[in-house]
C-alpha cells in the first residue's frame, strides 16, 4: 500500500471499512452547484426505502461538473484508456436506516468504458455523452451534451472558478451537510445496494460560476435554470471505493 494510500484509510474521522477497497480515483476541479427543491419534486424518483434526507426543510439536489483521473482497481496498474476524462454528476442526498449518504440521478460521462464498468459494478445510472471542459486564465469552461437520435436529453454549459482560499467545513453547516457524505446508494429493478466510499475532509472554496444552460434535471421534470445555486470549488480529492453490499429492497 503506498504512503498516500494508507494516509487515506487511517483518516477515522469517519471509520474505513474492514474488507479491502477495490478501486482508486482521483477528482479534479469539481464544481458543486446546490440548489434547494421540495421533498415531493423528488420522492418519486428515489426508491421508496431511502429516506430524502432535509437540511431547513429542503431536499437539495448538486449538479457537479469535474473530470476524473488516475483510475485504478485495488494491486492492478491504472485501467487503459481512463487516464483522463470529464464527468458531470446530479444528486440528492438521501439516508437508509439511520446512514447517511448520495443518490445519483444520473453521471455522464465522456468515456465508454467508465460508463460501462460503473453500470455492470456498480449499478449507477452513467451515460455517455460528449462533454468538453478547458481551463484559461484560472476558468474551467464545461460543456455536456447527452444525445439521443439529434436531441439534446440533457446538457450544462458554463464556467466557474474559485473565489477564496481553501477551507474546512464545519459540522454544524450546509457546506458540510451537502459534501461530507461517505456511502452511494444505488439500485436495480429489485434490491438496494450501498457502496462505501472514503477520503479526506473536502476542502471547499466558495465559488462563482456563469450557468448559460442547464437542462440536467430535465428527465426528473425539474427546472432549475431560473434559481440562483450554492456553489463550492475543489481542487482534487483523491477517492477510494469498495465493493456494492446489498442492503435491502427497493420498497
Amino acid at each position: 500500500m503506498s504512503n498516500e494510500i494508507l494516509k487515506i484509510t487511517q483518516h477515522r474521522e469517519f471509520p474505513v471499512p474492514s474488507t479491502p477497497w477495490i478501486m482508486k480515483q482521483t477528482w479534479n476541479d469539481l464544481l458543486f452547484a446546490h440548489w434547494p427543491v421540495r421533498v415531493n419534486e423528488i420522492r418519486d424518483h428515489i426508491p421508496s426505502s431511502l429516506t430524502v434526507d432535509e437540511f431547513d426543510g429542503f431536499a437539495w439536489i448538486g449538479i457537479v461538473p469535474f473530470h476524473m483521473s488516475n483510475i485504478r482497481m485495488r494491486l492492478l496498474p491504472p485501467v487503459p484508456f481512463t487516464s483522463f476524462f470529464p464527468e458531470i454528476n446530479v444528486r440528492t442526498y438521501v439516508k437508509y436506516k439511520g446512514k447517511s449518504g448520495v443518490y445519483f440521478f444520473s453521471l455522464d460521462a465522456m468515456n465508454h468504458l467508465a460508463v460501462f464498468m460503473a453500470r455492470k459494478f456498480f449499478s449507477l445510472k452513467y451515460y455517455y455523452s460528449h462533454i468538453e471542459h478547458n481551463c484559461k486564465s484560472g476558468i474551467h469552461y464545461y460543456e455536456s451534451k447527452r444525445m439521443k437520435k439529434d436531441k439534446v436529453m440533457a446538457g450544462f454549459t458554463g464556467s466557474y472558478k474559485p473565489k477564496s482560499k481553501p477551507y474546512r467545513t464545519i459540522k454544524s453547516s450546509l457546506d458540510y451537510w451537502l459534501t461530507e457524505r461517505y456511502c452511494l446508494f444505488c439500485n436495480d429493478k429489485s434490491y438496494l445496494y450501498r457502496g462505501d466510499i472514503h477520503h479526506f475532509p473536502w476542502e471547499l472554496q466558495h465559488a462563482e460560476a456563469k450557468i448559460v444552460e442547464n437542462s440536467m434535471t430535465s428527465p426528473l421534470g425539474i427546472n432549475l435554470s431560473s434559481d440562483k445555486p450554492i456553489l463550492h470549488f475543489s481542487k482534487k480529492m483523491d477517492a477510494l471505493l469498495w465493493l456494492l453490499t446489498k442492503v435491502g429492497d427497493i420498497r
